[in-house]
């Protein structure tokens, strides 16, 4: 009797390096599910990305999900919140991009979400927009203190699963085709 093997993937980076659409792709080629950290991260509201979810009600409802499916990809940073989950991953990818192509990333992304208007200046999403840029801006120059590349290279050392490295723009095809390839070995 063959053991079957579960793959459990952790997709991680910075803001606009991928991840999500890295996620979504690779689930869909392994046909496994996708889950989000920010699905957990964050609670609906009104004006999204707004109000945090208390930590150990995050935790209960990604470990119940994850619970769910034997095989899975996680995309998104939980680092120091969901550490707990580590034990479980079988493959962690990290995504790193070049700082401009990742803000102009970010900036269509936005744009896409909640239109031109909502992040004009006067515009419902504005204020929220430019904090977030701000933040997202910081990764390759902050310390500890934030999500940065720093904390996330500090968080990978001490991860016990296979981890692969991808630090140059490719497409998501490529991107897949080298997890999977990884995952093959």
């Amino acid at each position: 009797m063959t053991e079957t093997r579960h793959n459990r993937i952790h997709i991680f980076g910075a803001s606009g390096a991928g991840t999500t659409t890295l996620g979504t792709a690779l689930a869909q080629k392994l046909k496994i599910s996708l889950l989000d950290t920010d699905d957990f991260f964050w609670i609906k509201t009104e004006i999204p990305y707004t109000v945090k979810r208390e930590v150990g009600q995050r935790v209960e409802l990604l470990k119940n999900e994850l619970e769910k499916h034997p095989s899975w990809v996680l995309s998104g940073s939980l680092c120091g919140w969901g550490d707990c989950f580590i034990p479980m991953f079988t493959l962690a990818v990290f995504l790193m991009i070049p700082h401009e192509l990742r803000m102009a990333r970010l900036k269509e992304r936005e744009i896409k979400r909640y239109g031109p208007a909502a992040l004009s200046p006067g515009g419902w999403f504005y204020q929220n927009h430019l904090e977030f840029m701000e933040y997202a801006a910081q990764y390759d120059t902050a310390g500890l203190e934030i999500r940065s590349r720093v904390l996330h290279e500090e968080w990978m050392s001490t991860l016990p699963c296979k981890i692969i490295r991808i630090e140059e723009p490719l497409d998501t095809g490529e991107m897949v085709e080298k997890v999977v390839k990884y995952i093959d070995m």
